[in-house]
């Protein structure tokens, strides 16, 4: 049980650093390009924004579905719900301050990149035995 925790638990706390991390970085690096409360409108960046949204996802669902061990899909499904209840309350502060495409955007993306991140991590999981052992098949 408290893996199955850790795993949703440290996957959000790795996105949400990240994530503050890389805005607080282009904030800094490019400053006329974000108001006095760091909030940005430039389309590009927008769209620069969304990407690295999905590849946290990924970089997330991966993590998690680690942590995990068992029942992978299972704790990376929770944990893009939450991530999706998070982001919905965050996006739904700041809707007049961004164009709604970015926020939709945004929000679709969360779910399904969170599941490839999973599914990239299950992929590389050894196939489970058969309960009536190997087959052989003649030559």
């Amino acid at each position: 049980m408290l893996r199955s925790i850790l795993s949703v638990v440290a996957a959000i706390a790795v996105w949400g650093v990240l994530w503050v991390s890389v805005n607080m970085g282009l904030a800094d690096a490019m400053p006329t390009r974000f108001d006095e409360n760091g909030i940005t409108t430039d389309p590009a960046l927008l769209v620069l924004f969304i990407a690295i949204c999905a590849v946290f996802c990924v970089l997330a669902g991966w993590l998690c579905a680690t942590i995990a061990k068992d029942s992978l899909m299972k704790h990376v499904f929770v944990l893009a719900l939450i991530q999706l209840a998070i982001g919905i309350s965050v996006q739904a502060s700041g809707w007049d301050l961004m164009p709604v495409w970015y926020h939709l955007t945004f929000l679709a993306l969360v779910v399904p990149m969170h599941l490839v991140g999973g599914r990239i991590r299950a992929a590389r999981e050894p196939a489970m035995p058969s309960a009536f052992g190997a087959v052989k098949v003649a030559a």
